[in-house]
């Protein structure tokens, strides 16, 4: 058999529509490459051209060691995946085409130059990929009636397909065959095949069903004559072409690790970075930069919002509506979003008014008033600010606090084929490195963007010097909370003390504490290659983003099985979850030590509802409080004003008929609406409604909201009728703003409730 190779000038590509995913918010943080990257390496990386050879004899129908699904099926798990992922990605420049090697047609640019190219198709031309082309070859892919079809004769079409969408362009080529195989191969030819693949800087991947792999650790038994043949016969190809040889079950089994999407360095700032005003003084210090990020925020692809077409197989989507990147399909309509505004109108139909987003002007909440700011007086209260990079001081490192980092991370270097500056930087970067300082910088981005304050920290490798750099706060950025400190105890009487104290932890219980602290360290609990605990455990570049990566995965799999059911999570996203169950065993013998030494006992489960009472359990002490509480000549008759809360509380708990609940609450009541009529302004209202909270806690807790539910009804009713001292609207639009937690409780809530979900809503409605 003779097999020609041909180099035909390519045409242009297709210019197919991309689809997009879209799903809601979810994060992790991205790390950008090294960000002085040749034109040329970003731009071939950018271009991909990948042809998938799928084996699609009869015998690829039929299951073979234990699966319950055919080798088809098993294998197209991988191709599927690469797929959508290509997909997914929607870009123009990553192209696929797929070929289908024992096909029953014939159906191949070479069909026609001799023998050994029969039952050989084209299923999908090397271009984009959507998801309607997606379908499409779904549709193709399934077991053929004949086992005729030489797989290698399909590499040299799959090399005339790159070569004429690539032409001389620079593109990362690739084919991947999918095989089991049992076809009869040809080896004539493979040393100039494999001369073709390395001269066309094609990459060659063989992934076969069942093939054996020492590596992995897999052999087939009771394998044909024929499949051994040519499994050495593919070998050899793949050696001579510096290819990949696998079996598809390591490649399967690797599909559940999370695929890095890899991202161009993006540039945030290009410009001069000064110390000083170098236009007054010729001293001051200005070196061309450019600014990239270094971390960023990785998000989900957001969800656009569709709509089951009434109509099979026709789309809804009108010329010139169609959902802004989203592919029309047949299935889905797009859905347009309309805004309209409205004012009160008691002359108008329904009482409102609509009005023209041009007539709608800016208001600034003030109070519970709105402030009005023209468009022209607004400009003029924006800060004018032009593009700069200026450095305002320094600061020792051992001064800085960590919490003082807001946000995203970005890298600093010098201006590309700018040895001036590149030497001006490194001579910056060291003096900051061997002094053990930060600079503090002001940076704007761009003419009329908000200033930033950022912190400069040198960073030094054998073959790469920059400045990383990290957001500080403002001043209205800092939260400042005071706490009473852990080394010590300040008594009433103003003595401090450093020990023997219940609140300090003893010598024992802080030497049990470090003995677990140090148990359960995983700073080297990962094993390396010869199984050692040298390497670090979770470490970054380990640990991926469940809710990211988890719905890429559901997404890549609707995609290619929209009618089954979604496929549990990988264990890899779950495996930082907990700690490793190794290290628990390691640990327990100090974890059981602490325990010991801290005297930790279990607490009895707090006791539930008037009904669920019933026998408490006994206290640790010996000493029920409940109990002396409960005696007649011992029991509360009174909530006491000044203490309500917790006179309240004891009252309703050792209440033992319902009547006496009902009177505590009508008190409590009654010392509410106290609180807010004496109330001069608010200052009332914090305490007010910290006892209405008390209030229907214990009525849901004692299993009586009617008499909650009767006290909101009539507090809401003197409350707007002036009945507490004059107006006191302002306390009613505090308790609506905290509804969920002091509002009616509805049958939602409690089954028993007099009140239902509909007369909760529209209770703060009036």
């Amino acid at each position: 058999m003779i097999r020609v190779l041909l180099l035909v000038k390519g045409k242009g590509c297709r210019d197919d529509l991309i689809f997009f995913y879209h799903f809601p918010f979810l994060f992790s943080f991205i790390s950008f490459p090294h960000p002085l990257i040749r034109t040329t390496q970003a731009a071939m990386a950018d271009k991909e051209a990948t042809v998938y050879i799928v084996d699609l004899g009869s015998s690829m129908g039929d299951c073979h060691n234990g699966r319950t699904e055919s080798d088809l099926d098993w294998s197209m798990r991988y191709v599927w995946d690469k797929i959508t992922t290509t997909v997914a990605a929607s870009r123009k420049t990553w192209t696929v085409g797929v070929v289908g090697v024992r096909t029953n047609e014939t159906d191949n640019p070479l069909q026609e130059d001799g023998e050994g190219y029969e039952h050989i198709s084209v299923l999908q031309e090397l271009g984009p990929m959507n998801l309607t082309s997606l379908r499409n070859l779904q549709a193709l892919i399934k077991p053929s009636d004949t086992e005729r079809g030489d797989p290698i004769s399909a590499i040299v079409v799959a090399i005339l397909m790159i070569e004429k969408f690539t032409r001389k362009l620079k593109y990362k080529r690739k084919i991947v065959l999918v095989t089991n195989g049992e076809a009869s191969v040809d080896p004539d030819d493979i040393d100039d095949i494999s001369a073709k693949l390395k001269d066309c800087g094609i990459e060659l991947v063989i992934l076969g069903v069942d093939f054996d792999d020492a590596e992995f650790g897999f052999k087939e038994e009771d394998k044909s004559s024929q499949k051994r043949i040519n499994e050495k016969v593919l070998k050899e190809l793949v050696d001579k072409s510096d290819g990949l040889y696998g079996t598809m079950a390591e490649a399967i089994s690797e599909l559940e690790i999370p695929r890095i999407k890899p991202f161009r360095p993006y540039k945030t700032y290009e410009g001069e970075l000064t110390l000083g005003n170098p236009q007054e003084h010729k001293d001051a210090m200005s070196i061309s930069v450019e600014r990239y990020f270094k971390t960023h925020k990785a998000t989900i692809p957001p969800a656009s919002r569709v709509v089951f077409s009434t109509e099979p197989g026709h789309s809804q989507t009108a010329e010139g509506d169609a959902m802004e990147g989203v592919e029309p399909t047949g299935q889905f309509a797009a859905v347009k979003n309309a805004r309209t505004y409205k004012v009160n109108d008691p002359e108008a139909p329904g009482g409102k008014r609509d009005v023209e987003f041009e007539s709608l002007a800016k208001g600034f909440e003030y109070g519970r008033t709105a402030v009005h700011i023209s468009e022209s007086e607004y400009n003029i209260t924006k800060i004018e600010t032009t593009k700069s990079f200026t450095i305002l001081g320094f600061i020792h490192q051992e001064k800085y606090e960590p919490f003082f980092n807001m946000g995203e991370s970005c890298q600093t270097v010098a201006q590309k084929f700018n040895d001036a500056a590149a030497l001006k930087l490194s001579s910056f970067i060291h003096s900051l490195q061997e002094l053990g300082s930060y600079a503090v910088a002001r940076i704007v981005t761009k003419d009329g963007k908000d200033p930033a304050l950022i912190l400069l920290a040198p960073h030094i490798e054998p073959e790469f010097e920059c400045l990383y750099d990290v957001p500080l706060p403002f001043a209205e950025d800092v939260r400042s909370y005071q706490f009473p400190p852990l080394d010590k105890v300040i008594t009433v009487t103003g003595n401090i003390k450093y020990e023997d104290h219940r609140l300090l932890p003893s010598k024992e219980l802080s030497e049990a504490m470090d003995d677990y602290v140090d148990a359960m360290d995983i700073s080297n609990w990962a094993k390396d290659e010869d199984g050692n605990r040298t390497q670090e455990y979770a470490a970054v570049e380990d640990v991926f983003c469940p809710p990211l990566h988890r719905v890429n995965q559901v997404v890549r799999h609707r995609a290619i099985y929209p009618d089954q059911p979604l496929p549990p999570v990988a264990p890899i996203l779950l495996k930082y979850s907990k700690p490793p169950e190794d290290l628990l065993i390691k640990a327990k013998n100090k974890l059981e030590d602490l325990i010991e030494e801290a005297k930790v006992k279990k607490v009895p489960p707090k006791a539930k509802g008037r009904r669920e009472k019933g026998r408490k359990p006994e206290p640790i002490s010996g000493l029920d409080v409940d109990a002396l509480l409960s005696q007649p000549q011992n029991r509360r008759k009174k909530v006491d004003p000044e203490n309500a809360i917790p006179s309240f509380k004891q009252m309703v708990e050792t209440a033992d008929e319902e009547y006496e609940i009902e009177e505590a609450a009508k008190q409590m009541g009654a010392i509410i609406r106290s609180l807010v009529t004496n109330s001069v302004g608010d200052s009332g209202y914090d305490r007010a409604i910290e006892n209405i909270g008390a209030l229907r806690e214990m009525m849901m807790t004692m299993e009586v909201p009617a008499f909650y539910n009767s006290f909101l009804r009539d507090l809401k009713k003197r409350l707007l009728s002036g009945e507490l001292g004059g107006d006191r609207r302002e306390l009613w639009w505090r308790l609506k703003g905290s509804r969920a937690t002091l509002g009616l409780i509805d049958k939602n809530v409690f089954e028993d409730s007099d009140a239902t979900p509909e007369e909760a809503t529209e209770f703060f409605r009036k």
